[in-house]
């Protein structure tokens, strides 16, 4: 599979694409407005404590507080100058941070919870479960965001701290020596391990990530330093800020995506910007120089993004019809709680050959479904209507189908048998906002939901209006402001309808149109008394 990462930049956008085959795969976006902030560290402070749904929120500074579950949290509590770690064990971990957005970046195996660093005076008195930590209002906690906010919800943080490097993750709070489970040869898994455990301190943990493979000694070691030196400059700021306060802040979107994707497997690395150039080759040469030569400057006049067809398939990710090869569709809907996809055959077929067409437009389908869903980056709860079929090994091919794709989605997820009727509940890690976030905002008019209200509900509005105005004062002159749309609508008939209400309500209405008034909305003035009184006899 030939694998490219395409870089395009402005004075206002860094936009990363990840193309498989000449096909966009992935797709990242940077603004001043819109910051990566999964991996950065806050000193916290407990904001809130509910018992009641295992969680805690924390004051980070920011708009919203954060969202720490119990499950997050380590199962010690240590004072900031503290740093104890278990006995060095060699284990293997699901996920060695591969991900440029955080995900599992850096985390260690839940068998064995890392500690928390917070202000408690004393250690932690024996308790019957462990799953409720001893938090209490108002301390200190340092924790890290392993998600951005999503809709009105805050980030999600955890307790249990990691800095990633290009090929370690180095764990603070954890004694432990972890090896990704992409590394296959035991005998290379044994040499890394050997390696790290001959420098790291006793007190510290790491995660050895799949692109340590084959790297010597003096690399690790050094990637290990920088690290390293990284903790002890959190370590100070714990000592002098007080929360909350930012500890460290992750690269940004360009700089993780090389670090954690730019691995032997890319073919190269093209971007736009000589600036940006500059700094990737810099970066690359200090730790994977084999690599440089892979990536390459852009001079051509014609759009980078235009010569590689991202641009169109970029349309193609923020609509909701996505049309298959075979003359079918897809329609993505998102709602507040999950995503619905509905497949269609968008043609008919002969009854004879109807299990075997619907077959086919369900597996071009699922592995349609499974790219746009890394394309798009939606995470959460999703439902996957298929064409119904009759055969239940025929369901079974689709569920492999799916289980096959998605082996090459970062994201972790989770797939269930398709049901009877063609229905497959999908599960998927949600790191960040999915992408149409990032070229879009709610429509001021719909709110974001795609319809508005009708025109003859408007006017019914209206009418309730005048009716509570004329019941309780005796003016006989008003002044309507409303959307040209509506002003049109009110014009036609053969007794226009604004007419039919002056002659039903006795009031003579005089008509002005606002172009950039939402079409939902109307404004009426008072001549006699020199205001606007729409409020007055709103309900």
């Amino acid at each position: 599979m030939q694998k490219e990462i395409i870089i395009n930049a402005t004075a206002n956008e860094i936009r990363i694409a990840i193309t498989e085959d000449k096909r966009l795969a992935e797709l990242f976006v940077e603004t001043p407005d819109k910051e990566r902030m999964v991996g950065d560290i806050y000193l916290g402070k407990v904001a809130k404590v509910m018992h009641g749904i295992r969680a805690a929120f924390i004051d980070l500074g920011l708009k919203q507080d954060a969202f720490l579950h119990f499950s997050d949290i380590g199962s010690t509590f240590t004072e900031y100058s503290s740093l104890i770690g278990d006995e060095d064990s060699e284990v293997d971990v699901e996920d060695d941070g591969d991900d440029t957005e955080g995900g599992e970046e850096g985390k260690p195996p839940t068998s064995q919870p890392t500690q928390a660093l917070t202000q408690q005076r004393k250690p932690q008195p024996p308790v019957k479960d462990r799953n409720i930590p001893d938090l209490k209002r108002g301390q200190d906690i340092l924790v890290q965001v392993t998600k951005e906010p999503v809709g009105r919800k805050g980030v999600r943080v955890t307790s249990e701290v990691s800095i990633p490097g290009r090929f370690l993750v180095l764990l603070p709070f954890d004694g432990k020596i972890g090896v990704s489970k992409k590394l296959q040869n035991f005998k290379e898994k044994r040499r890394l391990r050997r390696i790290v455990r001959s420098f790291i301190p006793s007190t510290f943990g790491a995660i050895i990530r799949t692109v340590a493979q084959e790297q010597d000694e003096a690399s690790l070691r050094q990637d290990m330093e920088g690290l390293l030196a990284t903790w002890r400059e959190i370590e100070k700021g714990i000592k002098t800020e007080e929360a909350p306060a930012l500890m460290y802040k992750d690269m940004a979107t360009t700089s993780s995506v090389i670090r954690d994707l730019f691995t032997e497997a890319v073919d190269r690395v093209v971007v736009d910007s000589k600036k940006l150039f500059k700094e990737i080759r810099a970066y690359v040469k200090l730790v994977s120089p084999d690599l440089i030569d892979k990536i390459e400057y852009y001079k051509d006049k014609e759009p980078i993004f235009d010569v590689y067809g991202v641009e169109k398939e970029i349309a193609t990710a923020l609509g909701r019809k996505v049309w298959l090869k075979s003359g079918g569709y897809i329609i993505i809907e998102q709602t507040e709680a999950m995503v619905v996809i509905d497949v269609n055959s968008g043609r008919y077929a002969a009854k004879r050959e109807q299990e075997l067409n619907s077959l086919r437009t369900n597996l071009e389908s699922a592995r349609e479904v499974c790219r746009q869903l890394r394309l798009r980056d939606i995470g959460g709860i999703i439902v996957i209507d298929f064409i119904d079929l009759d055969d239940e090994r025929n369901r079974k091919k689709i569920y492999d189908e799916l289980r096959k794709e998605f082996k090459r989605d970062r994201a972790k997820v989770t797939v269930l048998p398709m049901t009877e009727i063609g229905i497959v509940q999908i599960t998927r890690q949600r790191i960040r906002q999915n992408i149409l976030h990032s070229f879009s905002e709610p429509c001021p008019v719909c709110g974001g939901g795609g319809i508005v209200e009708s025109k003859s509900s408007i006017i019914n509005h209206i009418e309730r209006w005048i009716r509570r105005f004329k019941s309780e004062s005796k003016e006989l002159r008003l002044v309507l402001t409303v959307h040209p749309t509506i002003a049109q609508y009110l014009r036609e008939g053969t007794v226009k309808r604004v007419t039919k209400m002056m002659f039903k309500y006795f009031v003579k209405i005089k008509m002005d149109e606002d172009p950039k008034l939402p079409i939902t909305e109307f404004h009426f003035f008072s001549p006699k008394q020199d205001k606007e009184i729409t409020d007055q006899y709103n309900s």
